[in-house]
C-alpha cells in the first residue's frame, strides 16, 4: 500500500478518501495548494520587497491588494490593513507584532542566491544563514535556513530543500522529501 506522502509534490496537496483507508484512487485525487494572504501597511512596497528577495512577479498589483507568483504559482497575497473589499478588515494595523507566532516558510531551489539577495538588501536578519539540525549529522532535515524579517516585521524563513545541506545524511521515507 503506497504511503501518504507519495502524493505529495511541491505545490500539490491530494486528499485521500475517507472510505479507501486513506489511500487515495485517481477518482478521488483533489488538488489543494496552501494561498497565504498577509495584511500589510504598503502593498506596493511589500510587493516589491518579496519580489526582489524570492524572485517572484506581481500578478495583481496596486495599493490594496497583490498576488506574487513563481512559476505561474501562486505564492503569497497581500492585502493592505486599511481596504475591506466585501469582506470587512481583516486585520488590526495597531495589533503589533504582525504575525505574533506565524512563520512564512519557503522552501527553494536557489537558497544561495536568495541569501545572497537578502544581504545586498540589508534585510532585518533573525537568524543567519545556518544547518537544520547545527550539530546533528544523523538526524534533522539536513537543510540550511535563514531567518529574517520582511519591512512589516513578518517573520520569513528561507530554507533549502531537505537533505541539501553539507552533511551526509539523507531522510528516507520523509514525507516532506521531494523525490527526484
Amino acid at each position: 500500500m503506497p504511503h501518504w506522502w507519495e502524493f505529495f509534490t511541491a505545490s500539490k496537496f491530494v486528499i485521500g478518501c475517507p472510505n479507501s483507508g486513506g489511500v487515495p484512487d485517481r477518482a478521488t485525487l483533489v488538488r489543494m495548494r496552501p494561498q497565504p494572504l498577509i495584511c500589510v501597511t504598503d502593498v506596493e512596497a511589500s510587493s516589491r520587497w518579496y519580489q526582489r528577495l524570492l524572485g517572484l512577479k506581481g500578478a495583481h498589483g496596486g495599493k490594496a491588494y497583490e498576488q506574487l507568483i513563481r512559476d505561474g504559482e501562486l505564492i503569497l497575497q497581500l492585502h493592505d490593513f486599511a481596504v475591506e473589499h466585501h469582506h470587512g478588515a481583516i486585520g488590526n494595523k495597531d495589533d503589533t507584532p504582525y504575525g505574533n507566532g506565524v512563520l512564512l516558510w519557503f522552501e527553494v531551489e536557489d537558497f544561495d542566491a536568495i541569501a545572497a539577495r537578502a544581504a545586498e538588501m540589508n534585510a532585518d536578519i533573525v537568524l543567519p544563514r545556518h544547518r537544520n539540525p547545527p550539530d546533528d549529522p544523523n538526524g534533522g532535515p539536513n537543510h540550511w535556513e535563514l531567518w529574517l524579517r520582511d519591512p512589516d516585521g513578518y517573520t520569513i524563513v528561507v530554507a533549502s530543500r531537505y537533505g541539501t545541506a553539507d552533511g551526509s545524511w539523507r531522510p528516507e521515507g520523509n514525507p516532506f522529501m521531494h523525490k527526484g
